[in-house]
């Protein structure tokens, strides 16, 4: 016999509205994973959410035969600037396997190998940058450059030269874009409209105009390079025959570094981490001197930094720069409620739900010590993005991650 859901106690009518902040809702969230445990359901305003924080149930929830992605919340609010695009696209839209199919061969790990130089010396400018700086250095935003910046020029074929001096408008317009667009849901649609609606499409604009802006440089300055804006252009997709519309075009140049933005986060904590643990700094370091020596790191290096890759693992696991992500029960005819955890628990057919990854992450079901920061844990393990959203950039993602990672380890080591 299933049991009931934690819930906080809230409030009449407005039930747990106030056991969110809306300014910053995923503390909030972490807060309430810590105390409830590995499922908890909110409701405010008569609308029921379910929050998943325990590996077990999320692990059952990536079954892609029973669960399947929710588009809802920010992801609807952040369609106002990339519509039905790769990360974007509701179940069933068509688009979504047209746009993959058409960019995923561009984007797979042996696809990278093209890629190693112009990525590796785009983070080595970055690393002469800091060298050279008296100023204060604030690694999370200037790895923001770097990332869009090595999107820009790999994919697109366009060097922007914004690692230093002046900030790319885009940079700025994601963080307003998609900080605006995780605050939305949390707000009456009146106030959204009134006082926040200028903003959010100034900001959608500008991401927009970037992309634009590489269209019309691809046009006055062709190139035979098969790169993914090549593709986009120019490709059919296999299945069907169809090319991506013009505005297809831009929604996908501006999904790649939405997609990607975390990535500066994720870099910026492994640092962290590294400078907080000097042991394993000293087996990083170790690893790097016998793979890469002196020289330059290449393509061939990436599959030998088995260690470098698990310090990243593990900088994902405690500090994963994706707070969580959505899940839906596959519809069925019956309309029959979903039972969870061997039947622990069962919420409705249609109920959307949100993993926590904070709380999958630390809990010490799955994980021993799991505060501590402990890189050994992924040495031969196999960990990564899930379900149909996941695949298409994952190779270039992270890649680059390693990439980026590891030429600042043999700027600091080598």
């Amino acid at each position: 016999m299933s049991q009931p859901i934690p819930r906080p106690a809230g409030v009449p009518i407005l039930g747990n509205i106030f056991d969110v902040n809306p300014s910053n809702p995923w503390a909030s969230l972490n807060a309430l994973a810590e105390k409830h445990g590995e499922i908890f359901q909110l409701k405010i305003l008569g609308k029921t959410m379910v929050f998943v924080a325990g590996m077990e149930l999320a692990e059952e929830m990536c079954d892609e035969k029973r669960f399947r992605k929710f588009v809802g919340g920010p992801i609807v609010e952040i369609r106002a600037a990339v519509h039905d695009s790769l990360f974007t696209a509701y179940d069933g839209e068509e688009s979504w396997g047209i746009a993959h199919r058409i960019m995923a061969p561009y984007l797979q790990p042996d696809a990278l190998a093209d890629l190693v130089g112009p990525m590796r010396d785009t983070a080595l400018e970055l690393m002469a940058v800091w060298k050279v700086s008296t100023g204060k250095i604030v690694p999370w935003r200037d790895l923001a450059r770097l990332d869009l910046e090595t999107i820009t020029l790999t994919l697109m074929g366009r060097k922007l030269g914004g690692l230093s001096g002046e900030e790319n408008p885009m940079i700025q317009a994601m963080e307003d874009s998609t900080s605006e667009a995780m605050r939305r849901p949390t707000r009456p649609g009146i106030l959204n409209w009134l006082l926040y609606g200028g903003k959010f499409k100034a900001s959608n604009a500008r991401m927009r105009e970037y992309a634009e802006s590489l269209v019309r440089y691809r046009h006055d300055n062709p190139t035979e390079k098969h790169d993914l804006l090549w593709g986009l252009l120019n490709d059919k997709d296999p299945q069907t025959g169809r090319g991506l519309t013009a505005s297809q075009v831009i929604d996908e140049i501006v999904t790649m570094p939405i997609g990607s933005s975390t990535s500066p986060c994720l870099l910026a904590m492994a640092m962290l981490f590294l400078q907080r643990n000097p042991t394993v700094m000293a087996k990083a370091r170790k690893e790097i001197e016998a793979v890469v020596g002196g020289g330059e790191i290449r393509h061939e290096h990436i599959s030998q930094l088995r260690y470098v890759d698990a310090v990243i693992s593990e900088t994902l696991r405690l500090a994963s720069p994706a707070p969580g992500f959505n899940i839906e029960p596959i519809p069925s005819e019956d309309k029959t409620p979903v039972t969870l955890g061997g039947g622990r628990y069962q919420v409705a057919h249609d109920q959307a739900m949100i993993i926590i990854l904070s709380g999958v992450n630390r809990d010490p079901v799955a994980f021993d010590d799991p505060a501590e920061f402990r890189p050994e844990r992924w040495m031969g393990g196999d960990e990564g993005g899930r379900g149909s959203g996941s695949g298409t950039g994952r190779g270039f993602a992270s890649g680059g991650v390693m990439l980026g990672f590891g030429a600042w380890l043999c700027w600091l080591f080598c």
